[in-house]
């Protein structure tokens, strides 16, 4: 008669290492927002805003925009804010753009804004590590 003292986990172990190169994979892959440097400020804190009512806008140092996690150039991008904010007139765009890009494209997203009489805007900046 024969006893099993151990158990074998190789099998385990095997998965784990599967499991964990999946996810290594998968995971910047879920991140579809632009690598973006934002600004170090320190500024008030956020106010209770429906994630419904936010639409987010991102700028690269070269100038390329991005809305709903797709690149779109700057007319497209001004159709689909002026689209949203017909249906929803509590709309927020929250504009994300590079520190080190130059203004008027940021300048740009105002001025597509105000024509469209879209007033509720915020500037992202990372309060992480704002100085002041």
């Amino acid at each position: 008669m024969v006893t099993l003292n151990e158990i074998n986990i190789t099998p385990l172990l095997d998965l784990a290492f599967v499991l964990l190169i999946i996810f290594i994979i998968t995971t910047p892959l879920l991140e579809q927002g632009m690598d973006l440097s934002l600004p170090h400020e320190a500024g008030r804190p956020d106010t209770k805003v429906s994630p419904n009512d936010i639409v987010t806008v991102e700028v690269n140092a070269a100038g390329s925009y991005m809305i709903n996690s797709r690149i779109a150039p700057l007319d497209q991008v001004e159709l689909a804010l002026r689209e949203k904010f017909a249906k929803n007139k509590n709309m927020v765009v929250y504009i994300r753009a590079d520190e080190n890009g130059p203004y008027k494209h940021v300048a740009a997203i105002l001025q597509r804004c105000d024509r469209n009489g879209i007033s509720r805007i915020s500037l992202r900046t990372d309060p992480r590590t704002g100085k002041r």
